[in-house]
């Protein structure tokens, strides 16, 4: 573990998102259940959270809103995936989102190949998603970009080939991305448990000690801020 993440720390930054916006132009966003502000603002649909998304970029006058990891959110509540009679609430976020309300461009984080590729579609869930497998000083782990298009997924292939910085996807919108405002999620995964296509992006509390463990802070790889 100690390695990886001496590895991670050591790789030069990359961007996943619209390559040609600085990193300047990053706002913080907090979504988390202890930001006050959020309790005297409508946010129940898609919509209302891209207008307040938006709101927050012009405040700041910036492009693209990122946060999110290891924060505990109500907006999953709407969602039978996280939230239901069968197994405990999951409202804890484990992976990195950066909000973007325009289209905008994936790429891949690192050297790799494509792990799996799935649609995810029940309504909260990632909607179309791609997992990249890298290996780095023989340590091997993944990267997951989820919210996609649909046309993201046309033509890949289980095994090709990416470089750092190619164009892997394209932003997905409501109602295909799992019906959110505009954002990837960038997820880190060492071990993907035989999952393909899909991993847990957001846990609840008795897990979040292996979910810390196993997928680490994204922000150690793009070094946002």
């Amino acid at each position: 573990m100690t390695k990886i993440l001496e590895i991670l720390h050591s790789i030069q930054c990359a961007k996943v998102i619209a390559p040609e916006i600085d990193y300047t132009k990053y706002i913080p966003l907090d979504l988390s259940v202890s930001n006050t502000e959020l309790q005297y603002i409508k946010l129940e649909t898609a919509s209302d959270y891209e207008i307040f998304i938006q709101n927050h970029l012009d405040k700041y006058k910036g492009k693209i809103a990122f946060g999110g990891y290891i924060e505990t959110r109500n907006l999953y509540k709407r969602s039978t995936v996280f939230k239901n009679n069968t197994s405990d609430e999951r409202n804890i976020h484990i992976g990195l989102d950066l909000w973007i309300n325009e289209p905008a461009t994936i790429h891949a984080a690192l050297d790799g190949k494509i792990h799996s590729f799935q649609n995810n579609t029940a309504l909260g869930d990632y909607g179309p998603t791609i997992i990249l497998e890298h290996e780095v000083e023989e340590i091997k782990f993944h990267t997951l970009y989820g919210h996609l298009s649909e046309a993201s997924l046309i033509g890949k292939k289980v095994g090709n080939v990416v470089r750092k910085g190619e164009q892997i996807a394209t932003l997905g919108l409501p109602p295909i991305n799992g019906d959110y405002a505009p954002h990837l999620h960038f997820q880190l995964i060492f071990d993907m448990e035989k999952k393909k296509g899909d991993y847990p992006g957001v846990c609840n509390e008795k897990m979040l000690h292996f979910y810390k463990s196993n997928c680490p802070d994204p922000n150690l790889l793009l070094k946002i801020a």
